[in-house]
């Protein structure tokens, strides 16, 4: 099993976390290596298995899935977030990116569908359910920002980063398809994102797709 990616499950319905363990054992690449009812358990379980990435419910009873996420965040985990939720509501998905998670999948997608985006994320892509990418594209649209000005701003190697952020590269990706270092990579992520006002790579993924920057450059 040295090879499956490690995944954590928080979800307070158990009938959720059993649905999620069943589809979760018929593949063998991915591992359930922690179950967690409440964000609090989570915190122990995430400090005791680090997780290759962590799949979390939105909406739980005391502590939320926000609240949730800030906490690991705050406590420096770094296993890759992505919220499993009903809601499709604009200011929840774009806390939920502002606060740093990899993605965001809705609870009424096909099972088959779930353990793909599962498996996508374990691999460092960012998953959204496609009915969420134009909702999060449309609240984190800014208008008053001229794109012209925040690409002359960004240099030729932020914005090659800047693109294959966009395709959904991870920072170990990136590095390798540029043949440079990780820490390289993220000092540049971070400039980038300094620039262009954004708070995570997904915001800049969306910005990226709003604007068709593409590689029209």
């Amino acid at each position: 099993m040295s090879d499956a990616a490690s995944i954590m499950i928080v979800d307070d319905h158990p009938l959720l976390r059993k649905g999620l363990r069943q589809l979760l054992d018929l593949e063998d690449d991915l591992d359930l290596v922690a179950e967690a009812s409440s964000g609090k358990e989570a915190l122990v379980l995430a400090q005791e298995h680090d997780p290759d990435l962590i799949v979390l419910d939105l909406n739980m009873q005391g502590m939320d899935g926000i609240e949730t996420l800030k906490a690991l965040r705050a406590d420096g985990i770094a296993s890759r977030i992505v919220m499993l939720t009903v809601s499709d509501h604009d200011e929840d998905v774009v806390a939920a990116i502002t606060n740093g998670a990899d993605g965001f999948l809705l609870k009424d997608m096909e099972p088959e569908d779930i353990i793909e985006k599962i498996r996508q994320a374990a691999l460092g892509k960012m998953v959204i359910s496609d009915r969420l990418a134009e909702v999060l594209a449309s609240a984190l649209r800014r208008p008053e920002k001229k794109t012209s000005n925040i690409i002359d701003s960004l240099t030729s190697r932020e914005l090659e980063i800047l693109n294959l952020i966009a395709k959904g590269l991870s920072n170990k990706l990136i590095a390798r398809e540029l043949d440079i270092s990780d820490g390289t990579v993220k000092v540049h992520v971070k400039h980038l994102l300094k620039k262009m006002n954004l708070k995570s790579r997904v915001e800049a993924a969306v910005w990226v797709v709003n604007e068709q920057v593409g590689n029209s450059h």
